[in-house]
């Protein structure tokens, strides 16, 4: 059984309540359940209203079809009994007339010779209603458009374009946006977004602008080789377009962005958002374009050799990248053949087939979010040293070995071209010496080989062994041996004795590099042995000596060393070790090996100095490290030493410094970097600039940093940051709805372990200032309070105090009253905990005008404003007792902070009357509320010129209360003391004298008006 009729009123209610809910099907059956409560009220009006709202929820949902039915029944309605409607409704009826152009064009089941009669009858009855011909050339011309007509659609343009604005035009932003998509189409990308750039920009703007501007800009922004603006115009665009169900075709332009920008992983998720995207068939043109994008993404996929892919697709089954392309441009194909057939002409599929084939305008274009990666990227290895680093090879075979019958050597045509070029890429340290060993190795499977060069490969391949590297270190030392070379097993041996020293056997490694090091120098003095093994000794010695300093306490140089640190940690002998190797290296460094030697003997000596509590020093000795390394030929070996350089400079306060250092560790790493080495200087840079405020160059190497610890396979890790890094930069620049984007992106992977508590709350901090800004602010104030419950358990509360405090203010205004009376609550608690005396006022009076939204009432209300008084006068009384000199300020703004109270209580209490209030009773409420603005006035007049405009606000409300209370002289007597208080007082940039002088002439003037009654 149904419940009793609606009245006009509530219906009017009900029907405002529900346009503003979430588009989609309940939207949708609320307004027909509407319109059958319109019917039962017998009032021609509310059915037409009913009606109305009912085609407006279907035009703006994915069932765009049913709007049909009611606008035919309001026409018919109109052309029976016009006087039924009132002048909205009027203007109203004939608004939605562009809305049934542009819908029938969008089913092709209608006609066109029906859109064509169409078109002259809308013609006809805008001429008839006296409306400007604008909105019917421009009907006409999204005809034309489609159609593929293109002379009549730029005589459409051109006549659109002529003809008078009046008020059925469409609004600035949505005909720009048409006629820059226009431009676009006809292949003037340029002139596209110089149209709309007003809308992009904020000048223009409406429900569904610059939602569609954005989207529609992708590509030609693509096309222009302006990727930065297309990025930031995706992240802003898709975050309008996705709460909207009606902004099919919009969602899919950000679809085809991602596939044609390398971001097919991107695409793949935005296609699992929106699976009845897939299915709706409400509006069949949008449809059309999500499956011409979806046929691209999964073409794309296919085509990179992911076609075996799981993948979103339609509900039912389960999609394979290949079979998906396959449905989805059937389907596209479909739909345009539809089209086609209805309009006599090939076009709609021709525009389909060359969307669906578009190939990619990026390689690649990082966007900051978190996304898995769906298609492999090879990427080059850096070069290290080759005793220290080399490429992984497999261990020698048993051809390999010494001692088999008939010592044939290996001859394959290609192993002794092999062997040549991994040596001399290892004496010249190349980048390719690891590719290049590799290469020895797999040509030497299953062959014989001389002594010598098992032992070269034995040795290579233990260099990436790690700790199971350290036998075939001792392997190699034999065959070295064997093959006459003392000197090279002596290195081979010491390079063993320093990964047991990596590996927690420093004491035994010591040992054993001691025994090697006096063989090595008594050899070289023999002439047994040449400088670069020998050198290999002694770096292997001081290496081990350094890395036992370093296992005695982190070297961060951030601060004097402890009294006797020094021999402790036996810095003196590693210092003694590391000068000996420089010195040894230092006369043959024409030599690209002793280069080496020596410019690492020099950051040893660095990161010595930084251990001793020599920052100064450090930085010194490493920047010379890797200039020496530069000097040598060997860019990448200075990578590691400009990083740590960075972290010194940053500690020395030099800023420009740091940058540099920065800067080059970037640039001498290039492109050799692996994807984490990358990951972490764009971050590590991303940070030094943003030191100095420089956010925009901080954010783009930020969301390099992302980009690569996504492509390093470490998204959730230092992605994560890297995104709360850029959220943070891309805020600081007010690129609100970006940052929100990023910010949301990084959260999920963000975790108190791997990145600290700290980092979740920042985060979640940040996005409540964007979602503020953003006029979202129930979800602000739920990232605030999330966030102030990880901060509650910290020791300081007042990271606490403020995100409750601030999210009681977005709980306020998200219409929330009640919430954010409780979130008021418990920030003053924590503010009276804290000795903050201004907050808790603040969230007192805050409190006490949510308790009189709440329906709570004004007693409520008055005890909490009475609280706020008392707390603000018991803080004045304690600061002036206290006599505190260091700030002479405190006590003075804590005394405005009362006269801001009082004023406060007073229009607390003057809004508590309403046009129901009793007229005695209402007297009664503008007594008190005079009686607590005029201690406003008086505790602002103590304060002098200072609070001046604080205490011109309070007079002039001080004499609008007296007005309401019929006291015109005094009212009077108020503003013109407010004149005189700024009689020569000049006009300030913020308004305040002028806006102040204004209503006190106001008030004047309406007394004299009343005396005069």
């Amino acid at each position: 059984m149904s419940g009793p009729a609606m009245d006009f009123d509530t219906l009017r209610q009900a029907m405002g309540e529900n346009y503003e809910q979430p588009e989609g099907p309940a939207r949708n059956a609320r307004a027909e359940q509407l319109l059958a409560e319109a019917e039962k009220l017998d009032i021609p009006l509310a059915v037409i209203e009913a009606l109305g709202h009912q085609l407006k929820v279907y035009n703006y949902s994915s069932e765009k079809d049913k709007m049909f039915v009611p606008f035919a029944r309001l026409l018919r309605l109109w052309d029976e009994h016009p006087e039924d409607f009132d002048e909205y409704e009027i203007h109203s009826l004939h608004w939605v007339f562009k809305w049934m152009s542009a819908g029938m064009l969008d089913q092709p089941h209608i006609p066109l010779a029906s859109i064509e009669k169409w078109l002259g009858e809308m013609e006809y009855r805008y001429r008839l209603a006296g409306h400007s011909e604008r909105a019917v050339r421009g009907a006409e011309f999204s005809v034309a458009a489609h159609l593929g007509d293109l002379e009549r659609a730029e005589r459409a343009h051109t006549a659109w374009l002529a003809a008078d604005r009046d008020s059925m035009a469409d609004c600035h932003a949505c005909e720009l946006h048409n006629q820059g998509w226009w431009r676009a189409e006809r292949d003037a990308d340029t002139e596209a977004l110089e149209l709309w750039r007003p809308v992009l920009e904020g000048e223009h703007s409406c429900a569904h602008e610059p939602h569609t501007v954005l989207a529609s800009s992708l590509v030609p922004l693509l096309r222009l080789g302006r990727p930065e603006e297309a990025r930031a115009h995706h992240l802003r665009g898709l975050r309008l377009v996705r709460p909207m169900e009606s902004m099919r075709t919009a969602y899919a332009d950000h679809v085809e962005f991602c596939a044609l920008s390398g971001n097919e992983g991107r695409a793949l998720e935005l296609l699992a958002e929106r699976p009845a995207y897939f299915t709706d068939s409400g509006d069949p043109r949008s449809r059309l374009d999500f499956m011409a994008v979806t046929a691209l993404v999964m073409d794309r996929l296919t085509g990179l050799g992911l076609g075996g892919r799981t993948v979103p697709g339609p509900a039912g089954r389960v999609w394979t990248a290949g079979e998906l392309a396959v449905h989805a441009r059937e389907e596209a194909l479909s739909l345009a053949a539809r089209f086609d057939a209805r309009n006599g002409t090939s076009y709609v599929s021709g525009r389909a087939r060359a969307r669906m084939d578009r190939e990619p305008l990026v390689d690649r274009l990082p966007l900051g979010v978190r996304s898995a990666r769906h298609v492999p990227t090879a990427t080059a290895g850096a070069a290290p040293e080759t005793d220290a680093r080399p490429a992984p090879v497999p261990a020698p075979g048993t051809a390999a070995r010494p001692g088999g019958d008939g010592p044939e050597r290996a001859t394959g045509p290609d192993l002794p071209a092999l062997l040549a070029e991994a040596r001399r890429l290892s004496r010249s340290r190349g980048p390719g010496a690891v590719a290049a060993w590799a290469a020895v190795s797999r040509a030497a499977e299953g062959r014989e080989l001389e002594v010598r060069d098992r032992a070269e490969i034995a040795d290579h391949a233990a260099m990436e062994r790690g700790p199971e590297g350290i036998g075939l270190f001792h392997e190699a030392a034999e065959l070295y041996d064997a093959a006459g070379d003392p000197g090279e097993a002596l290195a081979a041996r010491a390079r063993a004795a320093y990964v047991l020293a990596l590996v927690g056997g420093s004491e035994e490694a010591l040992a054993a590099v001691t025994e090697l090091y006096e063989k090595a120098l008594a050899l070289f003095a023999d002439g047994g042995t040449g400088v670069s093994q020998t050198a290999s000794v002694l770096v292997g010695r001081a290496r081990i000596l350094v890395h036992r300093v370093q296992e005695s306490g982190e070297a961060d140089g951030s601060g004097p060393a402890r009294p006797g640190a020094a021999e402790a940690d036996g810095i003196p002998a590693a210092e003694a070790a590391v000068r000996e190797l420089l010195a040894f290296a230092g006369p043959h460094v024409a030599d690209v090996r002793m280069a080496s030697r020596a410019a690492e003997a020099q950051a040893m000596l660095g990161e010595l100095a930084a251990r001793s509590g020599d920052p100064e020093g450090a930085a010194e000795l490493l920047g010379g490290a890797a200039e020496a390394y530069v000097a040598a030929g060997l860019p990448s070996f200075a990578v590691e030493y400009e990083s740590r350089l960075v972290g010194i400079a940053r500690h020395l306060g030099d800023a420009a410094g740091a940058e540099r250092a920065a800067r080059a560790a970037l640039e001498h790493g290039g492109p050799a970097l692996e994807p984490m080495g990358q990951a972490q200087l764009h971050l590590q840079l991303a940070e030094v600039l943003g030191d100095t405020e420089q956010f925009t160059a901080a954010a783009g190497h930020a969301l390099e940093a992302a980009h690569w610890a996504d492509e390093a396979g470490q998204g959730p890790t230092l992605g994560a940051w890297a995104r709360h890094q850029l959220g943070g930069f891309l805020l600081r620049q007010g690129r609100w709805a970006e940052a929100a984007e990023i910010l949301e992106s990084a959260l999920p992977d963000l975790t108190g372990d791997m990145h600290g508590d700290g980092a979740i709350v920042q985060t979640r901090w940040w996005l409540g200032d964007c979602l503020t800004e953003l006029g979202e602010h129930s979800a602000a104030a739920e990232n605030w309070l999330r966030a102030a419950d990880i901060a509650q358990h910290w020791p300081e509360e007042r990271d606490h105090a403020m995100l409750a405090h601030l999210a009681a203010e977005a709980l306020g205004r998200a219409g929330l009253p009640a919430e954010s009376e409780q979130a008021y609550a418990r920030a003053g608690d924590l503010w009276r905990k804290l000795g903050n005396p201004h907050a808790l006022v603040r969230s007192l009076r805050a409190r006490a005008w949510a308790s009189l939204r709440t329906g709570a009432g004004l007693d409520r209300a008055r005890e909490l404003m009475a609280s706020a008084v008392r707390e603000c006068e018991e803080a004045v009384r304690t600061v002036s007792e206290a006599g505190d000199e260091r700030d002479p300020q405190v006590p003075l703004r804590l005394v405005a902070e009362l006269g801001h109270t009082h004023r406060q209580f007073g229009d607390l209490v003057a809004r508590s009357v309403t046009d129901d209030t009793q007229e005695g009773v209402a007297r009664g409420l503008f007594e008190e509320a005079l009686g607590h603005v005029t201690r406003a006035v008086s505790v602002f007049a103590s304060l002098g010129d200072e609070a001046l405009d604080a205490w011109t606000g309070a007079e002039l409300a001080a004499g609008w209360l007296e007005a309401d209370l019929l006291r015109p002289a005094a009212a009077a007597a108020r503003a013109r003391g407010v004149l005189s208080a700024y009689a020569g007082v000049p006009e300030e940039d913020d308004g305040v004298v002028g806006a102040r002088r204004a209503e006190a002439e106001k008030i004047l003037r309406m007394m004299e008006e009343r005396g005069e009654e």
